[in-house]
């Protein structure tokens, strides 16, 4: 039994207890930067702009719609003129010239009502827009004769209320309003509602990058030939993609070795620009195991946490070039169920709070199972599992950590707590959601 590894069994709570110890000192001093907001920019690097979130709250720098607009497509109008009017007696008034979007602001005759497009600016004078549809005649027509002079009229049969159908200036935010808080995370209507007060550049956080090593002389590149013996690397592109989803930026860099020396190099390496270091595999009770053999005599710290699947853990501080207190790492076990379900309960949420979401947890459901289920009574057991439409929770797969598929079949993952045992058909359990 190594120096850096426990006898007993740990918690699933007192691991990740560990864990949020460990990255703790990730939260202070966050780093900012800007970027820039611009159409062509988000079409051409979406990546940049995907789960970002704002560093700090941000005041609107101007009004928003920046002029009273028209709601429709109608006849802007001084509503007292309309004073009266009935479908037995309309009010009859003179058409002024049309009014388009983009044109400048006009002032409308005192009797006239000018026709006007969604969006187009409202004439002065003007504090309501009849709809095209409540006029008479209900369509539009040329309104000038050839020599300029008024050609037509228009009838109104009900006297609309003042400010009908008109958008005021500033009515969605005024200038100097809140317009997102710090820590809102940038989706379309967010990235939205910012290009439209003009602004170009926002300061967001610096996503936490994760350099990422999946460990095994087994492994290769998908696509690439596979010798007898050999697996293709799904561990990279699993927790690649988990880490994305939590706002990191993710170098994956594998190390095909069972070399210690080897993933030294590629921790040296990479570590200076990386804020955290997770690893996958090398870390069970083999002969050769990698990360165990090279992060051990480092300070790397070891367990067993009494978890199915998952057990073998670890975490430390490595000296590391820019990281004068060291840098994080988080080791999981190598299976791809097993390392996915470690970064769910262990990593996940800590980087999603990392990162400002809002939202760091999974959804938590208390659901009946659709069949009887077995667990070992001294472990924390989580299961695949799918919800159907009545509400019942369906366990997908058998628990081997190594039924990826099944995992990828699934929209929930079922815990069965340390002493549990058994469950029977309709026992309720809980359940997180893994499809949102």
């Amino acid at each position: 039994m190594s120096k850096n590894e426990t006898m007993a069994s740990l918690s699933l709570d007192q691991h990740r207890a560990a864990v949020e110890a460990l990255l703790a000192p990730l939260s202070q001093g966050r780093a900012t930067e800007s970027i820039s907001l611009s159409a062509a920019r988000i079409a051409g690097a979406p990546d940049a702009y995907r789960h970002r979130v704002l560093a700090e709250d941000l005041a609107s720098p101007t009004d928003l719609p920046p002029f009273d607009n028209s709601q429709m497509d109608g006849y802007a109008v001084r509503s007292v003129e309309l004073a009266g009017a009935t479908p037995d007696a309309t009010v009859r008034l003179r058409v002024d010239p049309q009014i388009n979007a983009g044109d400048t602001i006009s002032e409308l005759e005192p009797g006239t009502a000018a026709p006007i497009m969604t969006g187009a600016p409202l004439p002065t004078g003007a504090d309501a827009v009849v709809p095209i549809e409540r006029a008479i005649p209900d369509h539009f027509r040329p309104t000038l004769d050839a020599d300029g002079s008024a050609a037509l009229t228009v009838d109104f049969a009900a006297v609309p209320d003042s400010d009908e159908f008109v958008r005021r200036r500033g009515s969605d935010v005024a200038r100097g309003e809140l317009l997102l808080t710090a820590g809102s995370v940038l989706g379309p209507a967010q990235l939205g509602v910012i290009a439209a007060t003009g602004l170009t550049k926002i300061d967001v956080l610096r996503r936490i990058r994760v350099l990422l090593v999946a460990t095994g002389h087994e492994i290769r590149e998908p696509g690439t030939p596979l010798q007898p013996g050999q697996i293709y690397d799904s561990n990279s592109a699993v927790l690649s993609q988990a880490l994305i989803e939590c706002g990191c930026t993710v170098v994956a860099w594998p190390c095909r070795s069972d070399d210690a020396a080897d993933l030294l190099r590629i921790i040296e390496k990479g570590a200076p620009t990386a804020d955290l270091v997770i690893t996958v595999g090398g870390v069970s009770a083999g002969a050769r195991e990698v990360v165990r053999d090279a992060l051990g005599p480092l300070g790397v710290e070891f367990s067993h946490v009494a978890m199915q699947p998952g057990g073998p853990q670890g975490l430390g501080l490595v000296k590391a070039a820019g990281h004068a207190d060291g840098i994080p790492v988080v080791t999981f076990p190598g299976n791809p169920v097993s390392a996915l379900v470690s970064f769910e309960i262990f990593v996940r949420p800590l980087l999603r709070r990392l990162a400002g979401f809002a939202r760091t947890e999974r959804e938590t459901l208390r659901l009946p199972l659709v069949e009887a289920v077995e667990s070992p009574a001294g472990k924390h057991q989580v299961r695949r599992a799918s919800i159907d439409p009545d509400g019942r929770v369906r366990l997908v797969g058998g628990p081997s950590s190594h039924l990826l598929h099944s995992y990828a079949a699934s929209t929930a993952l079922v815990h069965l707590p340390v002493g549990l045992g058994h469950a029977d058909v309709g026992d309720p359990v809980d359940v997180w959601r893994i499809d949102d």
